[in-house]
């Protein structure tokens, strides 16, 4: 059963932290589904992930682009998984569902900690996690590095972010 990492950002944006964590997939050999909540947010990060530095690439591509099965990065705001994906990074208003995190080996939500919105639904997805009695894990930004805070199951588990 897969587990499902919670990551607050606070000191920088999705746009400046999404591309190295997908780099660390890549290196790691795992195949990413990145899903957002939009059509909208997933153009911007389509552009963002071609456009967001002169000397680096991720490979991915978007169902529209063709050739889905064979992306390492597949982007969405739906379920499809053409590749095979083991992990699942959800983004932009992308909301956890506990039933298909077992389809993945990670699940990881990426939240605007600034957007009282996402923040609000981050704390509804963490209840949804814990009370599925799923494995979780909450990450926030403190000086320019994750800390964990918290985890589903054990003495820190509160339910809060």
């Amino acid at each position: 059963m897969g587990e499902v990492l919670f990551y607050h950002l606070t000191d920088t944006s999705l746009d400046q932290n999404l591309p190295r964590l997908l780099e660390l997939s890549l290196g790691r050999g795992w195949k990413v589904v990145v899903r957002a909540g939009s059509d909208g947010r997933l153009a911007q990060i389509d552009e963002m992930l071609w456009t967001q530095g002169k000397d680096s690439f991720l490979p991915h591509g978007t169902a529209a682009m063709g050739h889905a099965a064979l992306q390492p990065v597949f982007l969405t705001t739906g379920r499809d998984n053409p590749a095979g994906a083991n992990i699942l990074m959800l983004v932009a208003g992308a909301r956890v569902d506990p039933a298909e995190a077992g389809d993945f080996d990670r699940v990881c939500l990426i939240f605007d900690g600034n957007d009282a919105d996402a923040l609000t639904a981050a704390r509804a997805d963490w209840v949804k996690v814990r009370d599925a009695g799923l494995s979780g894990t909450y990450h926030a930004q403190e000086g320019g590095t994750w800390v964990k805070k918290a985890a589903t199951g054990g003495p820190e588990a509160s339910g809060r972010t």
